[in-house]
């Protein structure tokens, strides 16, 4: 059994679904392994990884768009505002996301289906450096 470990660094420019299928692709196929399991983990608590379809923009942009409508920027509901109307918001979006995706490897590739792409979900308005920790193990 071995692992690997590496952190990547997606920049983000405001809300939306950034794809880091190839950079978890390549760091996948350089570990050498053949059979096991990538991890990646989000080190952040107002951005979020998903796995969604890459085919059709349209994809993102709804998704987007729902959670904006699902818990708006600024809901007086929120008593945390000290960062800002959006800082709140991007907490619960990321709650009801994941923080953390693992993708089995088969035969030194991602098992990802022919239409799934792996995204950093930014929740915030402004731009970030946002870490993500890619751990994988396996044979």
């Amino acid at each position: 059994m071995r692992q690997a470990q590496k952190e990547i660094t997606v920049a983000t420019s405001g809300q939306g679904l950034y794809e880091i299928s190839d950079a978890v692709r390549a760091f996948a196929e350089s570990s050498g392994i053949e059979t096991g399991l990538l991890t990646a983990y989000c080190r952040h608590t107002s951005a979020s990884l998903v796995i969604q379809e890459n085919a059709d923009p349209d994809v993102q942009r709804d998704l987007v768009a729902f959670f904006k409508r699902l818990v708006p920027d600024g809901d007086p509901l929120f008593v945390h505002t000290i960062e800002g109307p959006d800082d709140m918001p991007a907490h619960v979006k990321s709650a009801l996301t994941q923080t953390s995706i693992a993708i089995p490897i088969m035969r030194s590739v991602l098992a990802l289906g022919t239409w799934q792409g792996l995204y950093l979900f930014e929740h915030r308005r402004s731009p970030h450096a946002r870490k993500i920790v890619l751990h994988v193990v396996g044979s």
